[in-house]
């Protein structure tokens, strides 16, 4: 267990590990020095992310304000487990997030009736896809959020997508043949087969994990590998519209939109967040990967836990 200092006091956090499907799910739990149990926050990274991308940020601000924090990789992804690595399979990030939550509900000292559910760009869909069935959640709180599987996968036109698609059926044939997958890099630069293609968007990867700590040669080396999903994984995206059921969620919700958002394009979040009958939309001058970094995250991490204070108190 380590003992960490935080901007408004101290926390431990611990390497933990929870039951999830066929496998396990790695994940962080902060924990607050706190008299009272708190609520505790349950969080995951976006498109083939990983919770050392400045996750780490947003629990440490969330754990210095009372709340016990769970912050956990997808199976394939980061810490955890799972073969083919690399591999996005949606129905799996969904059952990995049923785990996680009800592993929250499993933690001693903190308050298991308040359990809240944090996303961001996949994992925002995810959180929807999960508040929409789960009424049991205390609060959502969702940035950039993908809601529209269709507005997603056109962001850079027919052929793109065309090519993506492509690129898709040759891995799943690789697949069925038992060969080895056929990677895609999931963030990449303009002109490049990417699945997030974005001005200087290597670039960017780098600023989010050097925002964190300074990277050495085989920092790069890692994010470089890690920077990439099975092919196959992309036939899913354009079938997969988490924003058709938030008509459904129950808990009070917190919806973050860049209005530069491209990825996760803004007419569309913003119609299914005003679907959510208990909701509050923000918007934000920036795009789909600004929020987690300077000069974005301050303003974004304040609203996230005035909401809180509002909403699930801690303390």
């Amino acid at each position: 267990m380590d003992t960490l200092d935080a901007a408004q006091g101290r926390f431990a956090r611990e390497d933990v590990m929870f039951a999830s499907g066929d496998g396990h799910g790695a994940a962080w739990l902060y924990r607050p020095y706190a008299t009272e149990p708190p609520p505790v926050i349950v969080m995951a990274h976006g498109f083939a992310a990983v919770r050392d991308l400045r996750l780490d940020a947003y629990a440490e601000r969330f754990v210095a304000a009372g709340y016990a924090v769970l912050v956990f990789d997808y199976r394939h992804f980061g810490a955890s487990p799972g073969e083919p690595r690399q591999l996005l399979s949606i129905p799996r990030q969904h059952e990995d997030w049923r785990s996680a939550v009800a592993h929250a509900r499993t933690l001693d000292r903190v308050d298991r009736k308040r359990v809240i559910a944090w996303g961001t760009s996949l994992a925002g869909g995810h959180v929807l896809h999960s508040a929409a069935r789960d009424h049991d959640i205390a609060a959502v709180i969702v940035q950039v959020p993908h809601v529209s599987g269709p507005a997603s996968t056109l962001y850079k036109g027919p052929l793109h997508a065309l090519r993506l698609t492509i690129a898709g059926v040759h891995d799943l044939v690789r697949a069925v043949a038992g060969r080895s997958p056929r990677y895609l890099p999931a963030a990449g630069d303009l002109g490049t087969l990417s699945v997030m293609v974005a001005q200087d968007g290597l670039q960017m990867l780098y600023r989010l994990a050097e925002a964190s700590r300074p990277l050495d040669d085989e920092d790069r080396a890692r994010l470089d590998a890690e920077n990439r999903v099975t092919a196959r994984s992309l036939l899913q995206m354009p079938f997969y519209s988490p924003g058709r059921n938030t008509h459904k969620i129950t808990a009070p919700t917190l919806v973050q939109i860049a209005t530069q958002d491209i990825l996760t394009p803004t007419a569309a979040a913003q119609r299914a967040a005003q679907s959510i009958p208990n909701v509050e939309i923000n918007t934000y001058n920036c795009g789909h990967f600004d929020p987690y970094i300077a000069p974005h995250f301050e303003g974004i991490i304040t609203d996230q836990l005035d909401f809180l204070k509002r909403t699930v108190p801690a303390g």
